[in-house]
């Protein structure tokens, strides 16, 4: 008990070592792999990211053009993003707040229709 007496005082006096953690939130590092993004306008839904992550949260459905990400599940390893053929993934430089809920990212795309070339475009 005495032994911790002077580390007791010492910490009374001194300035707190930790912060009051979602009020006060540090300035994110440079080239941080925070919070992923889907722009659904550039996705084509291949699969690719899907295929390519480690953890296995992403799904993705060509047939009805849909992209989500189970957020829990994820490792902000960065392997989707680089593997991305058109760039539509990104990861924002702050993570996300703290929630309670499990959160699942869902995009919904346009399903395109495959082009069928003219005959007498192709004669």
């Amino acid at each position: 008990m005495f032994k911790m007496t002077p580390n007791i005082l010492k910490n009374l006096i001194t300035e707190k070592a930790t912060r009051l953690y979602p009020f006060e939130v540090r300035a994110p590092y440079d080239n941080v792999r925070g919070e992923l993004t889907n722009d659904a306008e550039k996705c084509n839904f291949c699969g690719i990211c899907a295929a390519k992550c480690p953890s296995q949260c992403i799904t993705v459905d060509k047939k009805n053009a849909t992209w989500q990400c189970e957020m829990f599940s994820c490792l902000f390893c960065g392997i989707c993003v680089e593997s991305c053929p058109k760039k539509s993934l990104t990861q924002e430089l702050a993570h996300r707040k703290p929630v309670r809920e499990k959160e699942i990212i869902f995009i919904q795309g346009e399903v395109k229709a495959k082009e069928i070339p003219n005959d007498s475009e192709s004669r």
